[in-house]
């Protein structure tokens, strides 16, 4: 099976903090590998590189390419954050780690975000199914949702962030217009993730 890879967008010699982002992707035949330049990988560019220049050399930003495309019962996204987690926590000790990822990635971030370490959640237009649980006491949640999404259905996230929201605060953010592909209105998602996942990774906040 393919391997999982982080792809360094900014590392500072004393991070305070790390942001690890998370693709989508939709599952191909025969657990497809992933590849740096399909459009669902390559969609997370430039919120990496936003993070990166608000975080204003306190915060290491890394891309998470998961091992294949997809999810399924063997191996699971939730593997790879995991993963990566651990590579993390080799390269830097143990920081704050937040979690931002969009469709399948927004899934993987909300049901990996239990995790040691993991200290925010940010879950952009998140392809989810309607009896995901996860228990992210201690952590900040937000979701944000394209109310024209045609691919994951936004009421869908609404159900399984109240549902997170009986452990812990989750933001639920609507953005009028948006669908999936976070083209048209990608400045309202990329500002909100941003704002979001600096402020709740701060050691000070």
């Amino acid at each position: 099976m393919p391997a999982s890879r982080l792809i360094t967008t900014y590392a500072p010699e004393r991070p305070e903090a790390v942001v690890l982002l998370l693709h989508g992707g939709a599952a191909r035949p025969g657990r497809t590998a992933v590849h740096p330049a399909q459009l669902s990988v390559l969609r997370m560019v430039p919120l990496a590189r936003r993070i990166a220049r608000a975080g204003r050399g306190r915060v290491a930003v890394l891309r998470l390419l998961n091992s294949h495309r997809g999810w399924d019962t063997t191996h699971t996204p939730i593997d790879d954050v995991a993963w990566a987690i651990g590579q993390v926590r080799e390269r830097y000790g143990d920081l704050p780690v937040g979690l931002v990822g969009h469709s399948l990635g927004g899934r993987a971030a909300l049901l990996a975000g239990s995790l040691d370490g993991v200290r925010a959640v940010v879950a952009l237009n998140p392809w989810v199914y309607p009896t995901d649980r996860a228990d992210l006491a201690g952590r900040r949640v937000l979701v944000v949702h394209g109310t024209d999404d045609r691919v994951a259905d936004p009421e869908r996230a609404r159900v399984v962030a109240e549902a997170i929201g009986e452990t812990t605060d989750v933001d639920f953010v609507p953005v009028e217009g948006g669908k999936h592909a976070m083209l048209s209105q990608g400045a309202v998602f990329e500002r909100l993730a941003t704002d979001f996942v600096l402020g709740a990774t701060d050691p000070a906040s």
